[in-house]
């Protein structure tokens, strides 16, 4: 793929999220491909932000653990690069990076009033109880109205990131496997003998 293709790519996903309109799944794929040979050519094999600072992209990081974590052995938003693309996004369009650097800026001061320095600082209770506080918006209060507005930002496309990765994608369909063994519907075949009268 081309740098001009890569840049348009980007450039269209980004504005069909800042559009609320719906995304292009092929397009999200590229960006995950993207995200992924970027943090190849580190000396650590991560994801190096490029839009957002060091502590904007852990505190995404930080909250895209939150939204979707690893759960029952499946992996979550971290595992699927759900952070490296928001970055990636962020860095294509002013207006998405303009709403993560002033979310994560409002994350932080709402923890200063706990006499924490910052979200990455507070203990997980406290992140939590504030990210439940404007998970709705019928807590929205003018002093909130800006965490409400991020947070559903930072949840939609954390979403929007996770089932779109090759990782999300296998948690909704695990495709035509081969199974080692064939387990009998017992309950099912029982049914059908039952109601065909045989």
């Amino acid at each position: 793929m081309s740098d001009i293709s890569r840049r348009e790519v980007l450039r269209q996903l980004a504005a069909a999220i800042v559009s609320a309109s719906a995304i292009d799944r092929v397009a999200a794929q590229e960006v995950h491909q993207m995200v992924s040979a970027s943090g190849v050519g580190s000396s650590s094999g991560t994801y190096i932000p490029m839009a957002l600072t060091t502590h904007e992209y852990a505190t995404v990081e930080r909250l895209a653990d939150l939204i979707i974590p690893v759960e029952n052995g499946k992996p979550g938003a971290l595992q699927a690069g759900v952070p490296g693309w928001i970055d990636m996004l962020a860095g294509a369009n002013d207006q998405l990076h303009a709403t993560y650097t002033k979310g994560v800026a409002w994350l932080d001061v709402a923890m200063t009033t706990h006499g924490v320095p910052d979200f990455l600082s507070a203990a997980p209770g406290l992140q939590t109880a504030l990210l439940d506080t404007i998970a709705y918006r019928k807590n929205s209060t003018p002093e909130l109205a800006g965490g409400i507005e991020f947070f559903n930002w930072a949840r939609r496309m954390t979403v929007d990131g996770f089932y779109t990765s090759r990782v999300g994608m296998r948690d909704i369909y695990l495709g035509n496997t081969p199974q080692a063994t064939f387990a009998v519907p017992q309950e099912a075949i029982d049914y059908a003998v039952k109601r065909s009268g045989l």
